[in-house]
């Protein structure tokens, strides 16, 4: 005796099901079968290990530049306490109550263009990087590299192209 399986599957599946077993030869039970032995093939487990490993890789790449951001972010930090620290001379007395005014109007100010900047999903880190990073037109291109071999070429060997043209002649 065959072994059995009853399963329920969605009524769009099924449908599926009728309209492949429609072709001369092909039962639903052929069908659920390849479809069957399809999951649970090398095949698919490779397939699915393939989407994982890019997820992972995705993932690994953001978590570099979280890495990268923080760490620039951090130095920052480090380097205005620093600066700030060694260059702020101590004030008179009588001068601390209005540097407490002005350094509370300041931090207030400071504190509106950092709220703005995350609301409309600025970055100041990703604005200085790609001040500071180089694009494809700061590049030579193929035809340029070529050039500029063919002129080192000719410097390296000075008397080789005078030769050239006198055998030419």
């Amino acid at each position: 005796m065959k072994p059995r399986l009853n399963v329920h599957i969605s009524h769009e599946l099924s449908e599926r099901v009728e309209i492949a077993a429609r072709r001369p030869g092909v039962t639903k039970a052929a069908v659920v079968e390849a479809a069957l032995l399809g999951f649970f093939s090398k095949e698919f487990d490779d397939q699915r290990d393939g989407a994982l490993i890019r997820r992972l890789d995705r993932i690994g790449r953001q978590y570099d530049r979280l890495e990268r951001n923080l760490s620039i972010t951090s130095e920052t930090l480090a380097l205005y306490v620093r600066f700030f620290l060694t260059v702020t001379p101590p004030l008179p007395n009588a001068d601390q109550d209005a540097a407490r005014a002005l350094g509370k109007e300041r931090f207030e100010y400071f504190v509106g263009q950092l709220a703005r900047r995350i609301a409309g999903g600025r970055n100041m880190i990703r604005d200085v990087l790609e001040e500071v990073s180089a694009d494809e037109s700061e590049f030579y291109t193929e035809t340029e590299i070529d050039a500029l071999r063919n002129v080192r070429g000719q410097q390296a060997n000075p008397g080789e192209g005078a030769t050239q043209e006198a055998g030419d002649e």
